[in-house]
């Protein structure tokens, strides 16, 4: 797969979910620059003269300690501080608490077309909703296939052979107010070591394959609240037909996991015959991994209550196989 770019342009036009409030103030003919990575630099220590391991290659942020400096410069002080700082090739400048550079600052940037822009944000929100963004578009991605819901607010992706009925469950979950997120190919994201986020393609988002239907719009007929554009994942649901001669876990004292770029996602195994309720099954399974969340392990519980009674009446036991 292809090594995505990002444009400095590209962080203009990014709202929805996180807005970055970013207004352009100059530069505008340096916005076709790419930006190398989520790396970004504060150049407190290089205002005041300090230039070695200047990371001029990233996004410089201006927070209020930086223009708070500029401000007590004299004319001819802040004119040498300008004047050095643009001699490198600086990426873009960001201020942040909707504080406007000076003109001879502007005038500078205009000159060696470096971009800058000005946010509402605080310095440190703002440096937390560009890290999140960078790095996602940066991130590893791999597709599946399989089909993606929100069942109890886990991201549950179900998978299997062909034909086994991923797209069939996913249409009975919906219908019982649980939410798609993608059918047949989803996308994951390798957000860092820990987080997998998956979501559907922008070009079959919100359409599930039902055969003998035919292809359905899931937001046009049960409205927007049936659907997620993107979820993390949380279980994997390997469907199955129901082999006889197949041993399927029947206590759940073990933990299983699926390995998806390299991140062990908890992973059960559900086997398909006519009478089985899989739908309801899965839902109790995502009501299941919540409670593990939250350090309950109903069948591990069980079972220590269990040895605790066998136990107990070892204990009664008059040393001859016989209680009192």
């Amino acid at each position: 797969m292809a090594k995505k770019k990002l444009f400095i342009k590209d962080l203009l036009g990014i709202t929805g979910n996180i807005d970055l409030q970013l207004e352009l103030v100059a530069g505008e003919h340096g916005l076709s620059k790419e930006i190398p990575g989520s790396e970004m630099n504060r150049p407190g220590l290089t205002l005041a003269g300090f230039y070695d391991f200047f990371a001029y290659d990233r996004i410089q942020i201006f927070g209020l300690g930086e223009t708070a400096y500029l401000e007590k410069l004299d004319f001819e002080k802040k004119n040498e501080v300008y004047n050095k700082f643009f001699s490198f090739d600086i990426l873009c400048c960001v201020f942040t608490h909707e504080v406007m550079p000076d003109d001879a600052f502007l005038k500078l940037a205009n000159e060696k077309g470096v971009p800058v822009m000005v946010t509402r944000h605080r310095t440190t929100r703002f440096i937390s909703l560009l890290t999140h963004i960078i790095e996602e578009v940066f991130a590893p991605t791999e597709s599946i296939h399989g089909t993606l819901v929100e069942v109890y607010g886990i991201g549950v992706l179900l998978i299997g052979k062909s034909g086994v009925g991923k797209s069939e469950t996913a249409l009975e979950l919906i219908e019982r107010n649980h939410r798609l997120v993608a059918d047949d190919i989803v996308e994951i994201r390798k957000i860092d070591e820990s987080l997998l986020m998956g979501s559907g393609s922008e070009i079959v988002r919100h359409h599930l394959e039902i055969r003998g239907l035919g292809i359905i719009n899931v937001k046009d007929l049960y409205g927007i609240g049936a659907v997620r554009n993107r979820k993390r994942i949380e279980l994997v649901v390997l469907l199955e037909e129901w082999d006889a001669s197949t041993y399927y876990d029947r206590l759940g004292i073990d933990e299983y996991y699926y390995p998806i770029m390299e991140i062990n996602v908890p992973y059960i195994i559900v086997p398909v015959r006519p009478g089985r309720n899989i739908p309801i099954i899965i839902e109790t399974a995502a009501l299941n991994q919540r409670l593990k969340k939250m350090g309950v392990y109903s069948a591990q519980e069980l079972d220590e209550r269990i040895q605790e009674w066998i136990k107990t009446q070892g204990q009664t036991d008059d040393g001859k196989g016989h209680t009192d």
